[in-house]
């Protein structure tokens, strides 16, 4: 058992040290210029969520105004 987890984390190590991660590996960049890449990313996905988010209130708003007309018909 013991050894199966062992060789499992030394695989991820090694999976790990393949990947592109999203900050600069040079040690002389300091600061947040280090994390340019990450932060850049993060803006993106926010604006996209904000945008989705609007997108998805004004198609439920229009929902409701349908709804809402036609179940008010019958009155």
């Amino acid at each position: 058992m013991f050894s199966k987890i062992s060789g499992f984390l030394g695989e991820v190590k090694g999976e790990l040290r393949k990947a592109s991660w999203p900050w600069e590996s040079d040690p002389k960049i300091k600061g947040l210029k280090k994390y340019k890449e990450l932060v850049d990313s993060t803006i993106v996905v926010l604006i996209a969520m904000v945008l989705l988010a609007g997108f998805v209130q004004a198609w439920d708003f229009l929902h409701v105004l349908i709804v809402g007309f036609f179940t008010n018909l019958g009155r």
